[in-house]
């Protein structure tokens, strides 16, 4: 009995908590932020690598319904371990940005084999390790963006 009267509290502290963030925000889309540090004399490459390579097949996901948005975000870094560049990608819901989906992973093999001009994944691995002596991966993040209602 007092086990249950725990979980009872539990859930409505939770809810009331939910139930006051709901009253100053609608829940809009997900983004998904991956952070990297460039390696030294690397940014301008990295760079140059990203509007090669990333901003086709980004549009090409944007079109076939796979992302929402994407963005780049450069800053001065203000240490050896923080990131530089943060590439953000937008999705319309969490499971969207987490879960896997058989037919989303298809679309986005057909669109990295066009853009690679294979479908083998070990040649296109290859052909993209050259990214991974430009930068070092620092962290992720995912967010919700929410539209704050005004108040009344």
């Amino acid at each position: 009995m007092k086990r249950l009267l725990v979980l009872c509290a539990v859930l409505c502290l939770f809810g009331a908590g939910t139930s006051v963030a709901q009253e100053h925000w609608t829940e809009g889309p997900v983004w998904n932020i991956t952070f990297y540090r460039t390696t030294p004399g690397h940014f301008d490459d990295y760079i140059k690598y990203l509007r090669t390579h990333y901003i086709g097949t980004t549009a090409e996901s944007k079109k076939q319904g796979l992302i929402l948005d994407s963005k780049i975000y450069v800053k001065q870094p203000r240490d050896a371990h923080d990131w530089d560049v943060a590439i953000a990608t937008l999705f319309p819901t969490y499971g969207k940005a987490l879960d896997f989906n058989a037919g989303d992973d298809e679309k986005a093999k057909a669109i990295q084999a066009q853009h690679w001009k294979t479908p083998d994944q070990q040649k296109q691995r290859e052909l993209t390790a050259p990214r991974l002596e430009m930068r070092t991966f620092v962290g992720s993040e995912i967010a919700r963006e929410v539209n704050l209602k005004p108040l009344p």
